[in-house]
């Protein structure tokens, strides 16, 4: 019979000892002198043994409870044993079990992987919400009306759209735990349905040949800050995202080949994209470099050096010509392009959407297209920023120009 008198007794002897309770638990000392708990069982038609500890450090009440335990999971048509190994493999990530926690691991996991830190930041942003809540409770514990009312709280802001991306965000980060062996289930699902859904509302742009010729016109005559200024000629001759505009770097720019070569680190879809140079968009460059030419940053900050130019710099900017936030914008340009490329009807589709930086979603389909219909948009950029002239000149237009400050470079980069 065990009892803490006899388990005493038992761990005082010299030689090798059982001491059992007819229940499947005993004390071995073996001749080593370790004083070690065991516990037989049987699952299915095999039987087994488990290793419960070392006497003193668990007792005999700890013991038993850890017997318990154990009939508990075989009662439930578990297996002690895989479940014992499956615990040494998630025990150091189910320390770390708090939503908050899980969530950074999750957002280091997408910088390693190498998403964008813009990416991470609007991810990490839209978290944020979350953890005043949740952040706190343990992720495995947490339920489908708990996350609702922090989706809850973000709605009665009237942030509707973010209320649904947030959500999403946190799907990601509870089939984080799940496959880390910290929750079992992901409650983000069970809220599909429940969230207000906004109203689509798609970026305000100029899509008519005639507004784009007035659009063009109003360009033109800009009087701001010349490298602000640059950046409005250039962006519907290329029509790229305004962050990679912004951004774009003396050194991307091949001027053998004539094509801008953006690094797939600053694409939305993480993969290269190249810009044909037509004859416009050159001359325009020509005349940039007397300004920027000896910096990093096409567009640099005013008054810093090594950084570009604020995001909302050319928003401003059309905002001073008159185009109002239902009108026009930076990211205007891209559908402005999209809307009367696909009217003309003389381009492939495929060569539109490439140039755009749209990737192919079909695995296959994009194997298959491997020339990106290059030539094809060479001679589409070159005949789009024609068509823009034509555009322009359908009234008379006030040319600016550009002022070189004194010192600045003479040669383009690289």
């Amino acid at each position: 019979m065990l009892t803490d008198l006899a388990v005493r007794k038992a761990v005082a002897r010299d030689k090798p000892y059982k001491l059992s309770d007819g229940g499947g638990l005993y004390l071995l000392v073996t001749k080593a002198g370790q004083r070690c708990w065991r516990v037989d069982y049987r699952f299915g038609e095999k039987r087994s043994t488990a290793a419960l500890g070392v006497y003193p450090t668990v007792t005999l009440a700890e013991a038993r409870a850890k017997r318990l335990e154990i009939k508990k999971q075989i009662a439930e048509g578990i297996n002690p044993a895989a479940k014992r190994k499956i615990d040494k493999i998630t025990g150091p990530l189910g320390n770390v079990n708090s939503f908050k926690a899980v969530a950074d691991e999750w957002l280091d996991k997408a910088r390693r992987e190498g998403r964008a830190d813009v990416t991470v930041g609007k991810l990490t942003w839209l978290l944020e919400f979350a953890y005043p809540m949740i952040g706190d409770r343990k992720i495995g514990e947490i339920k489908a009306p708990e996350l609702l009312a922090v989706l809850r709280a973000v709605e009665k802001r009237g942030h509707y759209e973010t209320a649904r991306r947030l959500r999403s965000t946190c799907g990601q980060v509870f089939r984080y735990a799940i496959a880390t062996g910290r929750a079992d289930r992901d409650v983000s699902a069970d809220l599909r349905g429940a969230l207000i859904v906004p109203k689509v509302t798609h970026r305000a742009a100029i899509t008519t040949p005639r507004e784009a010729g007035a659009l063009l016109r109003a360009i033109d005559a800009y009087s701001g800050y010349p490298v602000t200024h640059a950046a409005l000629r250039l962006a519907p001759y290329v029509f790229v995202r305004p962050g990679e505009l912004r951004q774009a770097e003396w050194s991307e720019f091949d001027f053998t080949r004539n094509i801008w070569t953006i690094a797939a680190d600053k694409t939305k879809m993480r993969v290269a994209h190249r810009v044909p140079l037509s004859r416009q968009v050159l001359a325009i460059l020509e005349e940039l470099r007397e300004i920027t030419g000896n910096r990093r940053f096409l567009f640099p900050a005013q008054g810093k050096r090594d950084r570009p130019m604020c995001e909302n710099t050319i928003n401003l900017a059309l905002r001073r010509m008159g185009f109002d936030g239902t009108t026009m914008t930076a990211h205007g340009f891209r559908a402005m392009a999209s809307t009367l490329l696909n009217e003309q009807g003389h381009w492939n589709p495929d060569a539109i959407e490439r140039q755009l930086g749209h990737a192919e979603t079909d695995d296959v389909r994009r194997a298959y297209a491997r020339g990106e219909h290059w030539n094809e948009r060479i001679r589409m950029m070159q005949s789009w920023a024609d068509y823009l002239d034509q555009l322009r000149s359908g009234a008379k237009v006030l040319q600016g120009s550009f002022r070189k400050p004194s010192g600045a470079a003479s040669a383009l980069p690289g």
